[in-house]
């Protein structure tokens, strides 16, 4: 497939891209700073942009199968940035009448899963309080998902860890998996790579944990 990912640099970008290209596909990889950007590979062409024109971003996104974005807040003080950048991707889709977009969400903006522990309702009560202008900006992107013509998937994970890929975690559509407090982004990006063809996930909301 031909695809192109956005927040490239980022911990869960720059594992979908390495692992895409490991996987043979063709990828465009969109970047503010290049040199931040430590994949390499036959298949990867690296595009410099700001992300506040979508008109700049159209040749980056035309004529690709899917794309897929990592874009989002490292901590409160950014709070915003993800449905304004996401907003900006959206546009330039569209433009170009690209369907597929798969973007990281995160656990706290889906459901609780089904049957989960006092402690963990409490955990993620707290959790939310504490990045509650992180999480509005989440509700806001997936808000912008839904007003869009585009066939898109929010993937949510809990706590992110740094580890090797294991395959392991769960997947629940339109929920998440219980009991499931943490995940590796290398799994996050396998389980996007993943979800890219599979028409199950296409407008849902998809928790993703160990």
């Amino acid at each position: 497939m031909k695809l192109t990912v956005f927040g490239a640099t980022g911990g869960i970008g720059q594992e979908i891209v390495r692992q895409a290209l490991d996987s043979g596909h063709r990828v465009t990889a969109v970047v503010r700073d290049p040199a931040r950007l430590t994949v390499t590979g036959a298949g990867l062409e690296v595009v410099r942009a700001d992300l506040t024109d979508p008109r700049s971003l159209r040749p980056a996104v035309a004529g690709r199968d899917a794309v897929l974005s990592g874009l989002g807040a490292r901590g409160r003080k950014d709070a915003g940035v993800a449905a304004r950048l996401t907003r900006v991707v959206l546009a330039a889709m569209e433009a170009e009448s690209v369907r597929r977009l798969l973007v990281v969400s995160a656990a706290p903006v889906g459901p609780d899963a089904e049957g989960a522990a006092l402690v963990d309702r409490a955990m993620r009560t707290v959790i939310s309080g504490l990045l509650k202008g992180v999480y509005a900006d989440l509700r806001e992107m997936e808000a912008e998902l839904g007003r869009s013509s585009t066939d898109w998937t929010a993937v949510r994970p809990p706590r992110l860890q740094d580890k090797p890929l294991t395959g392991s975690y769960r997947t629940v559509v339109g929920g998440f998996p219980l009991g499931g407090r943490f995940v590796g982004r290398a799994d996050v990006a396998h389980a996007m790579l993943a979800m890219t063809d599979d028409p199950g996930t296409v407008k849902q909301g998809v928790g993703v944990a160990y």
